[in-house]
């Protein structure tokens, strides 16, 4: 095999590499965070978790997860306990959204809920957690804003220019380390 043939596998398997990178990438929108922690509501003590994304196709970006466990020590949280999350707009008129949570692979003190948050700006939240410990109602707010990073394919654009210099790079090292033509007598 020829250097120049190995520098084309070479910069190929890296295409390969940072493509297969971007798509596992695209996968995630960004790491949740909590907007309410250990909190006491009613006969509840919750936690409130959010992936505040926005979207322009009506899909449900806004992702929740309430965790929620019985305040009295030691006292299990009955499996029908379920919480309505009620989301309006706090920056201007809009419509409210709603969903009701369900529990994540069958633990119902971890639920979860995605809504639809059309627009950046400043969002209220409304949970009502109902079940047979009894009712209790708590309040947050959360700014929804779009996902800031690129598109993956974008991504092969942004490194374009570095595998291009390192493989002019690797050409001039080829070219340095060649022996020199032998000169005439």
């Amino acid at each position: 095999m020829t250097r120049s043939g190995l520098v084309r596998d070479v910069l190929g398997v890296v295409f390969v590499l940072v493509t297969a990178a971007g798509a596992r990438l695209a996968a995630h929108d960004g790491p949740p965070f909590p907007i309410v922690s250990n909190q006491t509501v009613g006969a509840y003590v919750v936690s409130l978790w959010t992936d505040p994304d926005t979207t322009d196709d009506g899909s449900a970006g806004g992702q929740f997860w309430l965790m929620v466990e019985a305040a009295a020590a030691g006292t299990p949280l009955p499996a029908m306990t379920r919480a309505a999350v009620v989301m309006r707009p706090l920056d201007r008129d809009g419509a409210e959204g709603m969903g009701r949570t369900e529990p994540v692979d069958g633990d119902v003190s971890r639920q979860f809920v995605a809504l639809v948050m059309d627009h950046e700006g400043r969002f209220g939240l409304r949970v009502a957690i109902d079940g047979p410990l009894g009712s209790a109602v708590f309040e947050a707010e959360v700014d929804g804003t779009y996902d800031a990073r690129p598109a993956p394919a974008m991504l092969v654009l942004y490194l374009a220019p570095f595998l291009v210099i390192g493989g002019l790079w690797i050409r001039a090292m080829q070219r340095r380390s060649r022996p020199a033509p032998p000169t005439g007598p």
